[in-house]
């Protein structure tokens, strides 16, 4: 799997895109099919600001995104990985669903 973590408008501190990293290999034990991933990071305002995490990832077919907002930016990621978490369970099971429906039409056909 690619990741790519991009700050925008600042520079990341090294221990936040280690965190990063550490947190979307997780996503890997959910589905195995995870092409790439990409997380940026930004805010809103300079002072008192609003953290954002975008979270990009292209699985076989499609790709699943995630935004969060929060005044952390650790927050906001957990936050987006969970919502991820539950989008690609989302997809798998709508993909096996489609396999084996195409199984049963071909063993009927046999």
């Amino acid at each position: 799997m690619n990741i790519s973590i991009t700050a925008r408008h600042f520079k990341a501190h090294e221990s936040l895109r280690e965190y990063a990293f550490q947190e979307i290999q997780k996503l890997e034990k959910y589905y195995d099919g995870i092409i790439s991933a990409e997380i940026i990071f930004s805010y809103e305002k300079a002072q008192n600001s609003i953290k954002n995490v975008e979270l990009i990832v292209a699985v076989q077919g499609t790709v699943l995104k995630a935004l969060d907002k929060s005044d952390d930016y650790a927050k906001s990621l957990d936050m987006a990985i969970d919502k991820m978490e539950s989008q690609i369970k989302k997809y798998k099971d709508k993909h096996h669903q489609k396999n084996k429906k195409e199984i049963r039409k071909v063993r009927q056909k046999i």
